[in-house]
């Protein structure tokens, strides 16, 4: 017998201990801890890998609670045969449950620029840089001054993992993430909360646009399909663009005008 299996030999002559299991979750619950302990205390290129390693977990841990949150799926319905009569130009159409919101043609449309429709504001105020970012001291002796707190509205989408505090360099407060804007349409004169899908432009800076930083007069991408607009073709419109109307950091909501 090989000298490192007497572990395991005992286990099979005798079983384990009668408090083994415990131990065994116990264990796992302070390595949670531990974990913690190790990523605030290490430095240089371990912390690195570290933070790296510990990222791609986090990500893989999102997909997993999506993939477990997602009820629908792309699969085809199994066809039990229609309970009316169906018309000639629709026999031959495959009934497939719709697994996300967006389509194709929204995907197509996210690539046209967003100048293509008169704006209701053409011209906004310029911000300072000390107006959007508030300088976030770090170190041991508070000398470092590479982070920043965003102080105005983003926009953080359902996959959005964030990176480790220590890592992070623009942090947005979550008091100021917000995923629904209050949209108006022109020619109906009424106003519906439609959920943001992102941020096309914003008329300060191609970085706050990277951002997702929302400010007066942005141009947002929202989703209509709860409006039932359709296209002279037939086919659902998914998306359409908005330009944001007031200042949401002050009103603590997004108000915007939908572009027809």
């Amino acid at each position: 017998m090989p000298q490192n299996e007497h572990i395991e030999l005992a286990r099979k002559r005798y079983g384990f201990r009668l408090d083994h299991f415990e131990r065994l979750r116990k264990k796992e619950a302070r390595s949670v801890h531990k974990q913690s302990k190790f990523l605030q205390k290490v430095t240089g290129k371990r912390a690195k890998l570290a933070q790296r390693a510990r990222y791609q977990e986090k990500v893989e841990m999102q997909k997993k609670i999506k993939a477990h949150e997602e009820k629908q799926s792309s699969e085809k319905k199994v066809d039990t045969g229609p309970k009316h009569a169906v018309p000639s130009f629709l026999m031959d159409r495959e009934n497939v449950d719709r697994a996300k919101v967006l389509s194709n043609t929204l995907k197509q449309k996210r690539k046209e620029k967003a100048g293509k429709w008169d704006v209701p504001i053409t011209k906004v105020k310029a911000l300072q840089e000390d107006q959007m970012f508030q300088v976030v001291k770090t170190g041991k002796r508070r000398t470092a001054q590479w982070k920043r707190m965003i102080n105005k509205v983003s926009f953080v989408g359902e996959n959005f993992t964030r990176k480790a505090p220590k890592y992070e360099r623009f942090i947005r407060p979550m008091a100021l993430r917000f995923k629904k804007a209050h949209v108006t349409h022109p020619e109906l004169k009424t106003t519906f909360c439609l959920s943001i899908i992102g941020v096309k432009k914003n008329p300060q800076s191609r970085m706050y646009t990277n951002l997702n930083i929302i400010t007066k007069g942005t141009i947002l991408e929202v989703n209509t399909s709860e409006l039932g607009l359709v296209t002279p073709g037939g086919k659902v419109i998914w998306g359409k663009y908005a330009q944001v109307t007031n200042n949401p950091e002050n009103d603590g909501c997004i108000n915007a005008l939908l572009l027809v």
